[in-house]
């Protein structure tokens, strides 16, 4: 085999290496394409999960809002209950007093 054969000969082998490695590429795009009906299932995925962070971003905030009015309905509640046993530790102290005072004056 002299010099022209062998650049002819490998000039084929190359040429056919890359149609073959141009059609592996095609196949491979061809199955692995992303179908038009594929991109709007994403797309509507991603607006329902959107929608989904959205819900639970309002449900945390009044959550947030209710916990605050709890706590502070709380404080008030046992603001009001230490002013109530407040004045019955008093009305005792006063009960107790007058019946002393009504005991001194039956013993008189």
């Amino acid at each position: 085999m002299d010099r022209t054969e062998f650049v002819i000969t490998t000039a084929i082998i190359l040429f056919v290496a890359f149609c073959l490695g141009w059609f592996a590429n095609w196949l491979v795009h061809r199955f692995t394409r992303v179908s038009q009906a594929d991109m709007d299932q994403l797309e509507l995925m991603s607006q329902e999960l959107h929608e989904a962070e959205e819900t639970r971003d309002q449900a945390i905030t009044y959550l947030q809002q209710r916990e605050a009015e709890l706590t502070n309905q709380l404080a008030q509640t046992e603001a009001e209950l230490a002013a109530a046993m407040e004045g019955l530790r008093d009305a005792r102290h006063e009960a107790e007093e007058m019946r002393v005072y009504v005991e001194r004056m039956n013993a008189n």
